[in-house]
């Protein structure tokens, strides 16, 4: 199941979410006992498989993608790992014009892997979607190790380290930077 969504991801050109990341994500679901995940960047579904292991036996996945063929790789991926058809809803388009008409504190997680450079801004709407105790994860933080790299940066590092420092710097927020993957960062609200 998961190597075939990876093998798919692959032929796609599409990065999938590392073992460590997916078993990250697996624990994060099940920690906050999730019935209701959305996640940014459907992808061809390895995350989504992960997600599902770790949330309830009745929870949902929202997924949200610009590509409606990855979706329908994702929904065949989620088929094959025994997922039944209602415990994830598609929804086709960019996140930043999804986003704003989902359910305010309607969701245990969001985990965005979407568009680095626009993560300053799932983060404002990840934390009006979450319930009080949620979090949000972002996959990809450490940008091959370029967000710790002191010479020039293009402009998705620099909107990394501005997300990075955001979280840290922020009263209301705790968070944790992952060495898993690519770096997951984890913030909760407080």
């Amino acid at each position: 199941m998961l190597h075939r969504a990876r093998d798919r991801a692959r032929v796609a050109g599409l990065r999938s979410v590392s073992p460590g990341t997916g078993a990250a994500l697996r624990l994060l679901a099940a920690s906050v006992d999730a019935k209701a995940v959305a996640e940014i960047g459907t992808g061809c579904g390895v995350s989504g498989i992960h997600l599902l292991h770790g949330m309830r036996p009745d929870g949902v996945l929202t997924t949200v993608d610009q590509e409606p063929e990855h979706q329908q790789s994702a929904r065949q991926a989620f088929r094959d790992a025994g997922f039944a058809g209602n415990r994830a809803r598609f929804i086709p388009g960019r996140a930043l014009d999804v986003l704003p008409r989902l359910a305010d504190a309607g969701y245990d997680l969001v985990f965005c892997d979407g568009d680095r450079q626009e993560y300053q801004d799932y983060l404002a709407e990840s934390l009006r979607l979450l319930r009080p105790g949620g979090l949000v994860a972002f996959e990809g933080v450490f940008a091959n190790g370029r967000t710790v790299d002191s010479g020039p940066q293009p402009t998705e590092v620099l909107r990394l380290r501005e997300l990075v420092r955001t979280v840290r710097e922020s009263t209301e927020l705790v968070s944790s930077l992952l060495p898993v993957g690519d770096g997951l960062l984890c913030v909760v609200r407080r």
